[in-house]
């Protein structure tokens, strides 16, 4: 018999939820349930509990049932991507309903708000989500989801979780929280008010850059939720099995993984802060960043992303990521290997990325390494 996880400390959850051993083998590592549909009984009902692949399967269930006490939650459905879950979780409104989000929301956020929803009916307003009063200013009757990243991609910005749903609560509105950049190893968004957590799980979740996913976990059961389940199982905007099943696997090492990134990114922060060619580093873990305050109190750990200002222009910014040898040029972030990427260049115009700015996803390498690495890459020195 699997023990309760939710008793458990996140070490622990991370290797017994959503796992047991299976009854017809013994084996401690679940299969893969590859069929698409599942036996009914003489009686027309369906003893297994499962229909047909669209609607449930095994590994996808186990993959939700994990992520909902990881992140301390009633339920969770998880996606073909991040993407998908926040599409269905914006679909789940309907037209005339408002919704707030960042000003600098990640970018795809934005274009699906802009191009797709707003031609569909829903009202949005984008507003700095660290400033209360002028969050407060844009609620109105019709508000329904406020949305917020915390900290947000890519410029590491911190919103107040708790102040932020009091709010929301207020003008009788849910708030939904993306938790994905410090995973519910380091954060615990409905602990702290909000109705419903956003992961990319192709991130840390997954960890090792070779599955894509998304998830949506509820703190208790409520109506948005259950019109976001309908919507999956009417359009099937599902994951595969093996999709679940590797995302399930990295799940296993994900607070090792996070907390070692994040020690290492604090350490990279703090000593790119005093960088000659960086005019400024965005990393919560520093005390001169603006939401330092509050990201302690909502925090246990910064995370393993960072953004840096390069001194220059475009130009030079770019330049830095041809000289790196660990860091790789690539986007997404998460994986064990160390990735940078110029922003600006892949975000939709009139995004307020600057254009200096490089985005750091710190993987597993030694520190000592990463620095070297970077150092190079700064000053511009030749490869010996």
């Amino acid at each position: 018999m699997s023990p309760d996880a939710s008793s458990f400390l996140p070490e622990t959850q991370a290797i017994h939820s959503g796992r047991g051993i299976d009854p017809a083998t013994g084996a401690l590592t679940p299969p893969i349930y590859l069929s698409t549909t599942f036996e009914r009984g003489e009686d027309g009902t369906y003893p297994s509990g499962y229909i047909y692949g669209r609607s449930g399967n095994p590994n996808r269930n186990a993959l939700a049932a994990a992520l909902a006490t990881l992140e301390q939650g009633t339920a969770a459905a998880v996606f073909g991507s991040g993407s998908a879950a926040t599409f269905t979780l914006l679909q789940a409104l309907t037209p005339r309903d408002h919704v707030i989000a960042p000003r600098n929301v990640y970018f795809g956020v934005q274009e699906m708000l802009a191009k797709i929803f707003a031609p569909w009916g829903l009202l949005y307003t984008l507003v700095d989500t660290t400033d209360l009063a002028a969050l407060a200013a844009a609620l109105r009757s019709n508000t329904r989801l406020i949305l917020i990243e915390t900290p947000s991609n890519p410029q590491l910005a911190i919103t107040d979780i708790g102040a932020v749903a009091t709010l929301a609560h207020q003008a009788g509105a849910y708030l939904a929280c993306d938790n994905t950049i410090p995973s519910p190893v380091l954060q615990t968004p409905l602990s702290l008010g909000a109705d419903v957590v956003i992961h990319a799980t192709t991130k840390y979740l997954a960890g090792h850059s070779d599955v894509i996913g998304g998830a949506v976990v509820t703190k208790t059961a409520n109506p948005l939720f259950d019109q976001l389940r309908l919507i999956q199982t009417m359009g099937g905007a599902i994951p595969s099995p093996f999709d679940c099943w590797l995302t399930l696997r990295g799940l296993q090492t994900l607070p090792l993984r996070v907390r070692a990134q994040s020690q290492t990114a604090l350490t990279l922060a703090q000593w790119l802060a005093q960088h000659p060619a960086v005019e400024r580093v965005l990393y919560p873990g520093l005390p001169e960043h603006d939401g330092h305050g509050i990201a302690q109190q909502q925090m246990q750990g910064y995370g393993g992303l960072l953004s840096i200002l390069v001194k220059g222009d475009q130009d030079a910014a770019l330049a830095v990521t041809t000289r790196t040898q660990l860091f790789t040029r690539a986007t997404s972030f998460g994986g064990p290997h160390s990735t940078i990427e110029h922003r600006a260049s892949i975000e939709a115009p009139g995004s307020e990325t600057p254009a200096n700015l490089l985005r750091l996803s710190v993987g597993l390498e030694h520190v000592e390494d990463l620095i070297a690495d970077l150092d190079r890459a700064l000053g511009g020195k030749n490869e010996k």
